[in-house]
């Protein structure tokens, strides 16, 4: 797909240099980001659209916003067809102290509303950090798992002292796997730290974390 020609104002240039990314991602094969990409630029560019008045202009305008939808269309249908086929497969590396890797950051796109069970296996909570002292940590379980119970929501605990699997499934279909599991967070500087309640504020040990789906997932 040719690159976008557009004006130099901020909001064209804003369009022209995430559509110029997603392109670079589309043809290294990255097509989730690529998708991601697409979809911003798109709606950048009707924006550029909407406060444009030359009527060449607009034209020319609908055309592209035309191409890269039908682009990001096929995208979106060629990962829909891999995620049928449980063929898909989304890496993310986490560096070195990076930021913005909370748990809702990485999770949220996947937990839509037909989730109705999580299981997790992750053999390496215990620092304090990470929550309490071991006897701490069963009994703040058990008091999470009964202030669940109030709300409809059943939490299972099994402890297990052979466990080195590290992976989260979600019951439609999603499979996440973090290399350092859910352990991934520095322990934070202070209780007045931004990122002691602030997870996208932590900085994160190195991992990569893999994400895949299969709509045959079952229950561990």
């Amino acid at each position: 797909m040719a690159k976008p020609m557009l004006g130099q104002d901020p909001e064209s240039v804003a369009a022209v240099t995430v559509l110029k990314r997603a392109v670079e991602l589309d043809s290294e094969s990255r097509y989730q980001q690529a998708l991601v990409c697409y979809q911003e630029g798109i709606d950048l560019l009707l924006q550029v659209l909407k406060g444009t008045k030359d009527d060449t202009k607009k034209c020319n305008l609908r055309k592209k916003v035309s191409g890269y939808m039908d682009r990001a269309e096929n995208i979106k249908k060629y990962l829909d067809k891999e995620k049928e086929d449980g063929k898909y497969h989304k890496q993310i590396k986490i560096e070195e102290n990076a930021t913005g890797f909370s748990y809702e950051s990485l999770f949220q796109e996947y937990l839509n509303e037909t989730v109705t069970e999580v299981w997790i296996e992750d053999p390496y909570i215990r620092h304090t950090h990470q929550g309490f002292g071991k006897q701490q940590q069963i009994s703040g379980l058990e008091e999470i798992k009964e202030s669940l119970r109030n709300h409809g929501v059943l939490l299972e605990l099994e402890y297990s002292s052979s466990i080195h699997d590290r992976e989260i499934r979600f019951n439609n279909g999603w499979m996440i796997k973090i290399g350092r599991g859910l352990d991934y967070f520095k322990k934070p500087q202070s209780r007045f730290s931004l990122g002691y309640y602030d997870f996208d504020l932590r900085p994160c040990h190195e991992t990569t974390v893999d994400i895949f789906h299969n709509k045959h997932t079952q229950k561990i």
